[in-house]
């Protein structure tokens, strides 16, 4: 009974680990790129410095100056110059919020970031809501039966116990990371 306590701690401990959420401001169609755009055909580089931290301004302010001494001499000089400023500000921008830059992505945005920046266009928060929480619904929903079933067998043998402590954990655990992502527990 003591392994099956400390493997089932051991194993939940995987589930209350902080996730990392996918990030879209490394995509190509996120909100870093769509204000290097922005930027770069304005020749002003104001709407990309609130992407940045302060101290971090000097460093893009240079990468933009190149990319618009650059940007001038023809249609592969412009995209060769644009992607290194993309590059450049989108590394920053990681490195500001304690993450690693892999390059630039052509993946689209994921649906409920798609819908939070819906949101924020539109000034309305009702559909992000209504899908955010049908989806956690569902998740709990499912986990729940699931749960249960296990539950209804658990006193058969040591086995379905098991299957139902396994069943139990996840359970409780999906509830805690919902509740705790609510609470505003986890940070970016």
């Amino acid at each position: 009974m003591k392994k099956l306590l400390v493997v089932a701690m051991l194993f939940g401990g995987l589930f209350l680990w902080p996730y990392a959420a996918q990030a879209h401001c490394d995509t190509l169609n996120g909100p870093v790129v769509a204000a290097a755009k922005e930027a770069l055909s304005k020749g002003d580089i104001t709407p990309v410095l609130m992407w940045i931290k302060p101290e971090n301004e000097a460093e893009v302010r240079e990468a933009f100056k190149k990319a618009l001494a650059v940007r001038g001499k023809g249609p592969e000089a412009q995209d060769l110059a644009d992607t290194y400023f993309f590059e450049t500000l989108v590394r920053i921008h990681r490195a500001g919020e304690g993450a690693p830059y892999t390059g630039l992505k052509a993946e689209e945005i994921e649906p409920p970031v798609a819908a939070a920046d819906r949101a924020l266009e539109t000034g309305s928060v009702d559909n992000l809501v209504k899908m955010v929480t049908e989806k956690a619904a569902d998740g709990i929903r499912g986990r729940f039966r699931h749960t249960l079933k296990k539950k209804e067998r658990a006193k058969e043998n040591v086995t379905a116990g098991r299957d139902f402590v396994e069943a139990y954990v996840l359970f409780t655990h999906y509830v805690e990371r919902i509740y705790a992502d609510a609470e505003g527990v986890h940070g970016h």
